[in-house]
């Protein structure tokens, strides 16, 4: 993929000397150059699974039932 990149001049100066020197393009070593800082900012992946939350078993409900069939909850609210 292309992309276009803005870099300070000294920044592209001194890029492109190392990259003459090694014999690389400057595509080879700005491409070298994220991929480690990508590898170095990705998080490190857990080596276990992670800890199973555990949620609370709610029982059901056995006391006395409470009919609201005919319960006004306007008149409560108002």
């Amino acid at each position: 993929m292309r992309t276009t990149i803005d870099m300070p001049d000294t920044l592209y100066r001194r890029t492109k000397a190392v990259a003459a020197l090694h014999g690389l393009s400057m595509k080879d070593i700005i491409t070298r150059a994220v991929e480690k800082e990508i590898t170095e900012l990705q998080p490190a992946k857990p080596k276990s699974k992670p800890h199973r939350v555990k949620f609370p078993i709610i029982r059901k409900w056995t006391g006395p039932k409470l009919d609201l069939t005919n319960f006004d909850f306007d008149e409560l609210l108002g």
